[in-house]
């Protein structure tokens, strides 16, 4: 089944990809969420004028999310968090705890773009993340997690 997207949906597509999926996958969760459209001759059409009329508007995102990305580069971030014994955390720090403080620094992001690698962090130390601030930028990004007791 060919759909066009109308959202960001992770590991299929970006907004505005043609994509094929399974016709469950389509009829039974993105064309119903709002996900997806049906890829019909005139929705293609339609699409490829929106996305010449978009690539000039596209270029200045871009410049944008690299400047961004660029300041992010540089930053050296440190999340406190309480301690027990040794380097464990009571609890954990997440994608959630990284916006937050990129946001106290300057930098909003959304947590949905913000992917720690890992999964969640439980013990002290530098970590790795990574953080996408357009479909073509992408951002390795290192922070540390010291302990607060």
């Amino acid at each position: 089944m060919e759909l066009i997207l109308k959202e960001d949906v992770q590991n299929l597509g970006f907004k505005d990809d043609l994509v094929n999926v399974k016709n469950g996958y389509g009829r039974n969760y993105l064309i119903p969420q709002g996900l997806a459209a049906m890829a019909t001759p005139s929705a293609k059409k339609v699409l490829a004028e929106n996305l010449k009329q978009r690539a000039h508007k596209e270029k200045k995102v871009v410049d944008a999310a690299n400047k961004t990305a660029e300041a992010l580069k540089g930053l050296e971030l440190k999340i406190s968090a309480k301690t027990g014994a040794g380097d464990k955390l009571f609890g954990s720090v997440g994608n959630i705890d990284l916006a937050a403080a990129l946001e106290k620094q300057g930098h909003e992001i959304d947590k949905k773009f913000i992917s720690i690698l890992g999964g969640t962090i439980k013990r002290t130390g530098t970590s790795n993340a990574q953080i996408r601030l357009h479909r073509d930028v992408v951002v390795d990004f290192s922070f540390e997690v010291v302990g607060d007791k």
